[in-house]
């Protein structure tokens, strides 16, 4: 069966951080992708014969991850070093090796192994909220897994607070039914807060609770994350954002008639 992107992604990943060829050459790159996918076959039980078949079924699988991570600047094609072997097969799209920036970002953290490190599959999860909730939320949402992605911490917080307030002023506008108001509104002095009064005025108070629970948090980072002063904010505050955002998304979804009537 073909892997899918992100998974072949993890699975890259975590070749980078513990790469085994077992005693397969590696041809003078960092990473050459079909000794690392013999080992891998092997390791889930297939038989010689059947493990080459489905070498070449899935290899392929992991040439867009690659040049992603070729694209992101964690890994180049080519040899490590000037004058090792090198194949034809490898310059081919087989071997590759890891750069000085992927060294240090393969070090900083574990969470890409569980935290979607490209945009498809946290475009699955929030695809469905696009339409309810804008483009904006879609595009502020992208831009914040890819600097996760990226290591870029603080970025990220601060989209993902963007996203939030994509979502808070949809819900307003789907509430008031006058989005030139609302905008006008969140432009003013404590526009927010007044914003978030539109729509909690008139819900139960356990409502308001968990809504303002959730968007409390991504407004402090986003907010300790857009000024100028030194943060704080590490990855773990940026998986924490992440995680928050798309429940929040979630939340507001579920109560959406409760919130906007």
């Amino acid at each position: 069966m073909p892997i899918a992107y992100e998974d072949a992604m993890q699975l890259l990943v975590r070749w980078l951080r513990n790469p085994d060829h077992g005693t397969f050459s590696r041809y003078g790159y960092d990473v050459y992708l079909p000794s690392l996918v013999r080992i891998y076959l092997r390791q889930q039980g297939a038989h010689s014969g059947e493990g080459e078949r489905q070498e070449h079924e899935i290899i392929s699988d992991f040439y867009a991850p690659a040049w992603d991570l070729c694209r992101r600047g964690i890994l180049r094609p080519g040899i490590r070093t000037y004058g090792a072997q090198a194949t034809d097969d490898g310059n081919a799209g087989n071997g590759y090796s890891i750069t000085p920036f992927g060294r240090q970002w393969l070090s900083e953290t574990g969470h890409d192994t569980f935290v979607p490190t490209e945009p498809e599959r946290f475009a699955q999860m929030l695809a469905r909220f696009r339409d309810r909730f804008g483009p904006g939320f879609q595009e502020r949402g992208q831009e914040a897994i890819r600097c996760y992605g990226a290591h870029a911490y603080l970025a990220c917080c601060a989209m993902c607070g963007a996203a939030a307030e994509s979502v808070l002023l949809a819900t307003a506008i789907a509430n008031t039914g006058n989005e030139e108001q609302v905008l006008r509104d969140y432009a003013t002095a404590s526009g927010r807060r007044r914003v978030e009064n539109l729509i909690l005025g008139q819900a139960q108070r356990a409502l308001q609770e968990e809504y303002r629970g959730y968007a409390s948090l991504l407004k402090y980072w986003r907010d300790e994350a857009s000024h100028g002063r030194a943060s704080a904010i590490t990855d773990n505050e940026a998986y924490t954002a992440l995680a928050l955002l798309l429940r929040f998304a979630m939340f507001v979804n579920d109560h959406w008639n409760e919130l906007t009537t």
